[in-house]
């Protein structure tokens, strides 16, 4: 099994873990690195017992071994830092004179004041909070004082609230000394003039129990003042806009993103990995393994496996890079350090964390260690897998089957990205994997990335992004094993404003579509992670789609649009009903309704329209999108009265109020009327004024809908939706066991999938977020409530006279 677009090493890794012979290729050599460390060299040294002399394990079956010597090895490594450089991380005293290791120095940017009047430097900040932790809420005070500004730390729940919460928002900035506005432009240009210093405002310390937020000591501000090392890997920052931001403020070289401290301490890590691996060496040959070939040639004794743990260790350093970054925030909830790449880009950050890697919290080097460690334990080291660099578009397919997530257009920058990282580990691995880091820099011409601003604009970028795939996929198909299947997996939701469409899936489905391949089967499978910064309070994507992909016969049919439409209605509307039922949440639906819709405009050679041209894929897909809105609305035949009205209500109005005169037309339209709705419970009309209830009026937890006198679809599905979002799922089991004495419960969850629809279409993220969240969570609430007991009232009796 063959993945050659890499990346990050998933399908590669599960592909050995189901016991295939797994291979790798990328343009990019970071993901081959990642690739190697995860498939290669484990089952190179697979049931290796670890060389270091304070070895405790009895037993090797996989990378146990390897695991243990990172941790030895990774140990050593901030120790020998830690003895060079130590000194630059005192620690620092509280109001009792007793010492704590510092956790992180909080620091902020600054410009000069743009008023003549008062020319000094004043901070630019996101926010003057360090902890609104209950109890334990800590803020920073500016005091200006003869010109000159100082910070004391609060501890109190009296910081600053709105506008006043920092000094930066996205308008532009303020003067703290005098109000004097601040444009983004005077500060741009202030950083292109190398004018944009900094100003120690806190510490944070470890108390012990918890963290310890001090204020700011002149001593630790001027240990931090330390000069730049005099050499340090370096390599020009791309400027594009909306991804990589600090280009505009004068950051132009990956140096600029570091301190000088962390520059030091950073440096004296990667240098110091070569010392560690001569360690290593003489305790493997001393443990009695041969000295071997080295790694980068295929070599499997003590040379290499030297060779192999230092890459681990380079991989460790690399990742305390995104924690030790001028562009690291303070995260105020967590009470910890936010990395660099809490989203797939490098934005410019005001108020900064700078950590200590010394230290035993956030963002040491010894978690990062840590943390390889644990994964070089995990994975599964055989058989043997091989992962090496090489472009898509080139690269040999004979003998394999295919198997990608391929680039997404213009959402990822991979390169300009990946480079904040190689220049890190080509210092630190140029003499150990010398085939895969012998650029300069991550290749950037070929890569398959929608970039306008290497491209000559949108269209250019567009062109060559699809003319791009296109090649790949009708080169995989002349080489590749075509006995199984092409995989092919995609999660990318942004849409075309004026179409409804993705650009990315426009150019992944023309591509597969114009190289021959006929989509057979979609699959959708949950593989993205909930807490995710991006996918926190959005509804992001939690699934990615399979495109099953087989060639196209030469003679499949040409067709008339007419039929397509026919056959696409007819196969949708059974392969939604299936979706709906598999647990997949509303918020992937769409996007994995295109799978079997796009899969009956693949099987024909043509589909001609009615002025006969062939109609594009763009246009199948519009056609996809209006299908889904279709199949979803010819539910509202089946619903109730009130569900009816609800739910056209909501497709007008939203939660917003209207005229009653409009909600009694609608009503009785829909066989109701607007006095019912209020009485059933889910509808007010005052006023001369009408709306629809929110599901936070709904979450009344002792809903009995037993002892309702009437209940709707409506009203059970936004009274559950209201409970789950405020009070969690072991309230709504017991609702949802009584609404299902009385309704169907796979017809309030079809509701819960239409109103998270309809939700989507209105930009309505809150009210998308509860319905996705409720059905997301479907098949746990049902075996809650199927474990309540159900207690019906008693019916009245009569009296036969």
């Amino acid at each position: 099994m063959l993945d050659p677009f890499a990346g990050g090493g998933s399908i590669p890794l599960e592909a050995q873990r189901l016991g295939l012979e797994s291979h790798a290729s990328d343009l990019n050599p970071l993901p081959v690195i990642l690739n190697k460390a995860l498939i290669d060299f484990p089952a190179r040294f697979c049931g290796q017992p670890s060389v270091n002399p304070e070895s405790r394990i009895s037993s090797v079956d996989r990378a146990e071994g390897m695991a243990d010597d990172i941790r030895y090895y990774g140990k050593m490594l901030r120790d020998k830092a830690f003895a060079k450089v130590g000194h630059l991380y005192p620690k620092v005293k509280d109001e009792n004179g007793e010492e704590h290791t510092v956790i992180a120095w909080i620091w902020a940017r600054t410009v000069t004041n743009p008023n003549p009047a008062n020319p000094v430097q004043v901070p630019l900040v996101r926010s003057w909070w360090l902890s609104k932790k209950k109890g334990h809420e800590a803020w920073i005070k500016p005091i200006v004082e003869d010109g000159k500004i100082h910070y004391e730390v609060q501890h109190n729940a009296d910081g600053p609230k709105g506008d006043d919460e920092g000094t930066v928002n996205r308008k532009g900035a303020i003067s703290i000394v005098d109000g004097t506005p601040i444009d983004f432009k005077y500060i741009r240009e202030e950083g292109q003039q190398g004018r944009i210093g900094s100003q120690l405002m806190a510490i944070v310390a470890d108390g012990g129990r918890g963290r310890l937020y001090l204020s700011a000591d002149e001593q630790q501000s001027i240990t931090a003042m330390c000069g730049k090392p005099d050499d340090y890997p370096d390599g020009d920052i791309f400027d594009w806009p909306g991804r990589i931001n600090v280009f505009r403020y004068g950051m132009t070289e990956f140096a600029d993103l570091f301190t000088n401290r962390q520059l030091t301490v950073l440096t004296t890590l990667a240098d110091t990995v070569s010392d560690v691996r001569e360690q290593v060496l003489a305790d493997a040959l001393a443990k009695g393994m041969p000295q071997g070939e080295p790694l980068d040639v295929g070599g499997t004794g003590a040379q290499a496996y030297a060779d192999a743990i230092s890459v681990y260790l380079a991989l460790a350093v690399s990742r305390q890079t995104d924690y030790s970054s001028s562009i690291c925030g303070w995260n105020i909830n967590r009470e910890g350090l936010r990395n660099v790449f809490a989203r797939q880009a490098i934005p410019m950050a005001w108020d900064y964390a700078e950590t200590n890697p010394f230290s035993s919290s956030s963002g040491n080097i010894l978690s990062q260690i840590g943390w390889v460690a644990e994964a070089i334990q995990n994975v599964p080291a055989r058989p043997q897998c091989e992962a090496h660099q090489a472009d898509a578009a080139t690269r040999n397919y004979a003998n394999v089957a295919v198997s990608t997530d391929p680039p997404y257009y213009d959402n990822i920058g991979y390169s300009d990205l990946s480079d904040y990282f190689y220049v890190w580990l080509r210092r630190m691995l140029k003499d150990v994997l010398p085939s895969t880091v012998r650029t300069m820099l991550t290749p950037k011409a070929q890569e398959l990335v929608a970039n306008p601003y290497r491209h000559g604009g949108k269209e250019g970028a567009a062109e060559f992004f699809v003319d791009g795939f296109n090649h790949v996929f009708a080169h995989i198909r002349e080489t590749a094993n075509l006995d199984v299947p092409m995989t092919v997996y995609y999660a990318y939701k942004q849409q075309d404003e004026k179409s409804g469409t993705s650009t990315g899936w426009y150019a992944l489905l023309d591509g597969l579509i114009k190289a021959g391949w006929e989509i057979t089967a979609t699959l959708p499978v949950r593989s993205e992670r909930g807490g995710r910064m991006i996918s926190v309070g959005t509804n992001a994507l939690a699934s990615s789609i399979v495109l099953a992909c087989r060639p196209r016969s030469a003679d499949a049919p040409s067709v008339t649009m007419r039929i397509f439409n026919s056959v696409l209605r007819s196969e949708l509307t059974e392969e939604l009903r299936t979706l709906m039922a598999s647990g997949i949440d509303p918020v992937d639906l769409s996007q994995a309704a295109i799978g079997p819709g796009i899969s009956v405009y693949s099987r024909y050679s043509r589909i001609r329209e009615a002025d006969g041209s062939d109609m594009p894929v763009q246009k199948a897909l519009e056609i996809i999108n209006r299908t889904v809105d279709e199949v979803m609305g010819d539910a509202d035949s089946g619903y109730d009265p009130d569900t009816r009205f609800a739910v056209k209500w909501y497709q007008s109005y939203g939660w917003n109020q209207e005229n009653t005169g409009m909600a009694d037309q609608l009503a009785r339209a829909c066989g109701t009327s607007p006095d019912a709705l209020v009485r059933g419970g889910m509808f007010e009309a005052a006023g001369g004024k009408s709306r629809l209830l929110t599901p936070d009026e709904m979450n009344d937890v002792n809903w009995k809908p037993l002892q309702d006198d009437h209940v709707s679809l409506w009203e059970a599905c936004v009274r559950m939706a209201g409970i789950l979002d405020s009070n969690g799922m072991d309230k709504v089991a017991p609702v949802m066991a009584e609404a299902g004495e009385l309704l169907s419960l796979e017809d309030i969850r079809a509701l819960g999938f239409r109103m998270y629809h309809e939700a989507e279409k209105r930009k309505d993220t809150e009210g998308a977020i509860r319905f996705n969240s409720l059905v997301s969570m479907w098949d746990d609430l049902s075996v809650m409530s199927s474990k309540e007991t159900v207690v019906r009232p008693p019916l009245q009796g009569e009296l036969d006279v």
